[in-house]
């Protein structure tokens, strides 16, 4: 049975006792059967609605162990045993009291799943999103078909209008595409030939024509879920400090009852059931389930609002390791760069074009794309290649018209012969933060290619927000010292580390953390072993589902400007976090003293109905500070 049935139950059943015990004082009335139909009433409640409570602590109890379900049932229980003791030697009984505190508890508990269900509503709602149909391409014609019969290769129409039923490239037609409930970014980004949409957004504008990439549960909107999902049944190191807290705190409290009791019975004099009253007081009011709900429901509605904003945080680890962070290591290409680079000069005669493009479209480095683009423009027609190599931070290798060819970089050390002419102009294009790539034939370098990648427009200022927040900030790139510096200056940079090679990024990560507390931002195959090194791995939602996979936090909108947000969500969610915390046991401190009776002598006094209705609302009020969280800008 759920709570919320129990709840329910409880309320209808205590409702008798409620009306008696207001009644009473003023008119004499009683229930029809006196005690024994408040004993009827208080065993069902006992038995259906405080029944998981005593199996949740005797649980506990036979592991040596107690949680905050033990002062509940400890306290309720005890009420309600010494209720049947003294009616039958007839005392004044208080089975009121253990039906209230049962129905008071679940009525935190009712209002707990529903602040929970309002804070992960965001994420239900996204399930609902999604595209129940696409015109699928069947033959000569567009036929509609139930989602769940799109495959892979389909090619698929979506008009004007409709939502984009899985994620897939564009093939035909151009439109605007309304992205927002994905990345959280309200402005339409234009889409033509060949640029990637994402399924369950919307096509505003043009009729288009795409070919399905990833359906189901590969799609982005399936993963975002998954990934939330996750993030926010997941525990934050913080909470076993909450958890180690409460190991101690429930005997403490288990103690404190015993002491009071016998205070008031033993040496004040009081009756047993006084005495009793002010031990159960103090059971109910010192549970501590806002304790326990303190660091939950803030890392729930923190990774809920980061999933709004287009910003994924895998899990409440990742979060709060953001919080501690000195400093920033950013990858160069994709990352800080727009990813998009260009030929912009070739030294040499058109075989050096030539040559370098019949290599590079063997090859998937990301300056690949840039040589064989310009050959296309130019008209080059590629030539067959043999023995191809991929020569790891260095470049690449193959035997064209049975000549040993290089593209690459300009080594020292391997060994080839290069003009000085163009040794210099290699310096010169270096300068203009433009990476060079050397050809060269049979050891012998005849020309130069040139190729830029501009630093993306948000790079400059999301680089200055993160410096103001106190992070040093440092590139860290394949590339040479003087194009990586040139990069580093335009963007404000504080520190370069050039020449690294793809295998070694994990290791430079590994020496920054000697000192520091490090995250990485990349976007590579070959940045996942530095985003898994990094205390923090950032990866930018346009990278490959490697460095995503390895990312503990994934910025969807490829936006640099993210990474400041996303550190600004961990430092609010951790602050709400300590608030919450701070309240629970300010909450337990303050109420235990009165509740012991301590303050009886100015007539401030706790029964054990008012403590569980306060319990109640302390639970309450950790939760909607939580959810206050999710109203937060970042």
């Amino acid at each position: 049975m759920n709570v919320t049935k129990r709840f329910w139950i409880s309320l209808i059943l205590s409702l008798p006792l409620l009306v008696e015990m207001l009644v009473r004082p003023f008119t004499g009335w009683m229930l029809p059967g006196g005690d024994w139909t408040m004993l009827i009433l208080t065993s069902m409640i006992m038995v259906i609605s405080a029944r998981p409570f005593v199996s949740s602590a005797w649980s506990a109890f036979e592991q040596h162990h107690a949680n905050m379900d033990t002062l509940v049932a400890l306290g309720t229980l005890t009420a309600y045993l010494y209720s049947i003791y003294a009616m039958f030697i007839n005392k004044p009984v208080f089975f009121e009291s253990a039906a209230f505190v049962i129905t008071f508890v679940l009525l935190g508990q009712v209002l707990e799943e529903k602040m929970r269900s309002n804070a992960s509503g965001a994420m239900s709602k996204l399930l609902t999103l999604g595209a129940k149909s696409a015109l699928v391409k069947r033959g000569a014609e567009f036929i509609e078909l139930p989602i769940e019969q799109v495959v892979s290769g389909d090619l698929i129409q979506v008009r004007p209008g409709e939502k984009i039923p899985v994620d897939g490239q564009v093939v035909s037609g151009q439109s605007s595409i309304d992205e927002s409930m994905v990345t959280g970014e309200s402005i339409p980004v234009k889409k033509q030939v060949g640029d990637s949409v994402i399924g369950a957004t919307i096509n505003q504008t043009g009729s288009i024509v795409i070919k399905a990439q990833k359906v189901g549960s590969d799609t982005m909107l399936a993963q975002i879920i998954e990934i939330v999902q996750k993030a926010q049944n997941s525990h934050a190191p913080i909470q076993n400090l909450t958890d180690k807290v409460s190991d101690i705190f429930v005997p403490a409290v288990l103690i404190i009852a015993l002491v009071t009791f016998l205070v008031w019975f033993v040496f004040l004099g009081k009756s047993v059931a006084t005495a009793l009253i002010y031990a159960v007081s103090v059971l109910v009011i010192a549970c501590p389930c806002a304790l326990g709900l303190a660091t939950p429901t803030a890392l729930m509605v923190g990774t809920g609002l980061g999933a709004k904003h287009g910003i994924l945080i895998k899990n409440g680890e990742i979060l709060e390791a953001a919080n501690k962070l000195d400093t920033i290591v950013f990858d160069k290409t994709g990352t800080i760069t727009a990813g998009k680079p260009q030929v912009t000069e070739v030294v040499g005669d058109r075989h050096v074009l030539q040559l370098a493009a019949s290599l590079e479209q063997l090859s998937e480095h990301p300056l690949a794309p840039a040589v064989l683009a310009a050959a296309k423009a130019a008209q080059v027609k590629l030539l067959p290649v043999n023995h191809f190599r991929a020569l790891e931070g260095q470049g690449i290798s193959g035997q064209v018209d049975a000549q040993a060819v290089f593209v690459g970089t300009l080594k020292q050390d391997l060994g080839l012969v290069v003009a000085p002419a163009l040794t210099e102009k290699v310096k010169v294009l270096q300068k203009e933060a433009k990476t060079v790539v050397l050809v060269a034939i049979n050891h012998t370098a005849i020309g130069l290619i040139a190729i830029q990648d501009t630093p993306k427009k948000e790079a400059q200022k999301a680089i200055k927000e993160l410096k103001q927040q106190g992070l040093k900030t440092i590139m860290l790139t394949g590339d040479n010292q003087a194009v990586a510096g040139a990069i580093a200056n335009q963007v404000g940079i504080d520190q370069v580390i050039a020449g690294v090679l793809p295998i070694d990024k994990a290791a430079a990560i590994a020496k920054l953390q000697q000192t520091d507390r490090v995250a990485f931002v990349g976007d590579g195959i070959n940045d996942a072993p530095a985003l898994s090194q990094a205390d923090v791995g950032i990866a930018m939602g346009s990278g490959t589902d490697v460095a995503i996979e390895a990312g503990g936090i994934v910025l969807i909108k490829n936006n640099l400007k993210d990474v400041g947000r996303a550190l600004k969500l961990s430092q609010k969610t951790f602050n709400r976090i300590k608030l919450n915390l701070f309240w629970a046991f300010i909450y337990n401190v303050l109420g235990i003293p009165v509740a012991a009776g301590v303050f009886s002598g100015i007539g401030l006094v706790l029964s054990p109905e008012l403590a569980g209705l306060a319990m109640a609302f302390s639970s309450l009020s950790v939760v909607s500070s939580s959810v206050l969280l999710g109203r937060s800008k970042i």
